[in-house]
């Protein structure tokens, strides 16, 4: 398993599809999960209700246990399909996310244990890929897109939230060219599949 990481606007969703098509290309088989936690369709959801946005119709942390459910049912369901496939589980997004999600928002440390209790039986990936960009990028990147929008302060947030929780992740240089981007992680990615393949063939 791969799991590609950062804040919004980082370029998770496309690195991590053309990752699951780099391996597919080289032979090996991989499987793309985009494992969202929601908050946009829930957005949309009370913008139609007639509110500004998800906090104001669920609450801070009525949003934040919804999202953490979500993005769990979305990570077990990815994880199940990549083992029955027997293919490389290519994670848009995975368990950190929704820790620095709870950070950010302040959504409390009760919250923020309860989700590491139930996150903790997913294992851990081969390599966690930080995509660090600096918030003004992402935000610029954000409102570009022009589907959704993110504070600076959010974002301020989660950047150095992330900084704080991932310990063993490997930062790739998420700002520049999308395909310098995608060499960087493919550098990153490829030797450990590799080694992961010729386990597999030693074991059978």
């Amino acid at each position: 398993m791969v799991a590609l990481v950062g804040i919004d606007g980082s370029g998770k969703t496309t690195q991590a599809v053309r990752l699951a098509a780099a391996l597919c290309a080289a032979g090996v088989t991989a499987r793309y999960g985009r494992n969202a936690g929601g908050r946009r369709f829930l957005g949309r959801v009370a913008r139609k209700l007639g509110r500004d946005d998800a906090v104001s119709l669920l609450g801070r942390r009525g949003l934040l246990s919804i999202e953490a459910v979500l993005r769990w049912l979305a990570i077990a369901r990815s994880l199940v399909t990549a083992r029955l496939t027997g293919a490389v589980a290519v994670m848009d997004r995975y368990t950190p996310c929704q820790l620095v999600s709870i950070r950010a928002h302040e959504g409390g440390e009760w919250l923020a244990r309860t989700v590491r209790a139930a996150y903790a039986p997913f294992p851990r990936p081969a390599v966690i890929i930080f995509l660090d960009v600096p918030p003004e990028v992402a935000y610029h990147r954000v409102e570009q897109r022009g589907d959704d929008h993110e504070d600076i302060e959010y974002l301020n947030a989660s950047y150095a939230a992330y900084k704080d929780v991932l310990s063993d992740a490997v930062h790739v240089d998420g700002s520049g060219d999308p395909d310098a981007v995608a060499e960087a992680v493919w550098a990153v990615v490829w030797p450990v599949v590799k080694r992961g393949l010729a386990v597999d063939v030693g074991l059978s």
